[in-house]
Order: C-alpha cells, then sequence, then structure tokens
C-alpha cells in the first residue's frame, strides 16, 4: 500500500493544479495565456513539471487576508462577510418584514387560496371515485 503513495500524491498535485488553473480568472494568470497553462500542466502532470510551474509561476498569488503587503504600507481593508444575526441591516430587515402588515395578509390570503383549492381537489377526487363525475377535472 505505502508503494502507491507517491502515486497518489504526483495525481492529488496534478488534479489540484488543473483544478486551480481552470477557476483562475484570466486576469490573474501571469506568464502565458490561461490555455497554454491548462496544457502545460496536462501535458508534464506526470512528472510534476506542470503543476509546479503552474503553483509557483502562473498564478498571481494573493497577500494574506491578515498581513499587510510587502512594502509595508497599510492594507485596503475590504468589507469582510458577516453573519446574519450580527449584521444590523439585516435584522432592521426583519423588524421591518414582521411590522409591514400589507404583505402579511397578502401571505395570508394566498394560504387561504391554497386551502381552497385543496379542498376543490379532494372534493372533485370523492366524486370520481364513487362515480358521481364520469369526465377527469380540467387543468
Amino acid at each position: 500500500m505505502l508503494r502507491y503513495l507517491p502515486f497518489l500524491l504526483v495525481l492529488a498535485l496534478w488534479i489540484y493544479a488543473f483544478i486551480d488553473c481552470l477557476n483562475t480568472p484570466e486576469e490573474e494568470v501571469r506568464g502565458l495565456p490561461k490555455v497554454v497553462w491548462v496544457i502545460i500542466i496536462l501535458l508534464f502532470g506526470e512528472v510534476l513539471v506542470g503543476p509546479v510551474a503552474w503553483l509557483v509561476a502562473g498564478k498571481a498569488r494573493r497577500a494574506p487576508v491578515g498581513g499587510g503587503t510587502a512594502g509595508g504600507s497599510p492594507r485596503v481593508r475590504r468589507a469582510e462577510w458577516v453573519a446574519p444575526d450580527d449584521n444590523p441591516e439585516f435584522l432592521k430587515s426583519l423588524k421591518n418584514d414582521k411590522d409591514n402588515e400589507g404583505e402579511g395578509k397578502n401571505d395570508e390570503a394566498l394560504l387561504k387560496d391554497w386551502e381552497a383549492d385543496l379542498r376543490r381537489r379532494e372534493d372533485e377526487l370523492k366524486r370520481r371515485e364513487s362515480g358521481e363525475d364520469p369526465q377527469p377535472p380540467q387543468s
């Protein structure tokens, strides 16, 4: 089993580099066009030249999320994702939805319409099963 480990590691690196290359936007690819990188990865994947070349030179790498840039200049902070229960705007929208009574009435009316339709269909089925209504229901 241990003798297959190098083969599996090479295969895993090959697959990772291939998928990473396909998922990378064209503007983040360095050196060569994206199609050429895909061909290099596929042709030279078994000897690790293609995948290693892609990982080292093919893709523009981003700076770490928590750290600064290499030049020491302050990093521009982007808006980070916030969980819905910690997002004040989301919580306000929930409160507005609760306070909005007109929308609640629409939901209630829709529910009543669905219930009436369900009762009508059940009645049609009962009549058909008992033989009172020989014609099929119209859709």
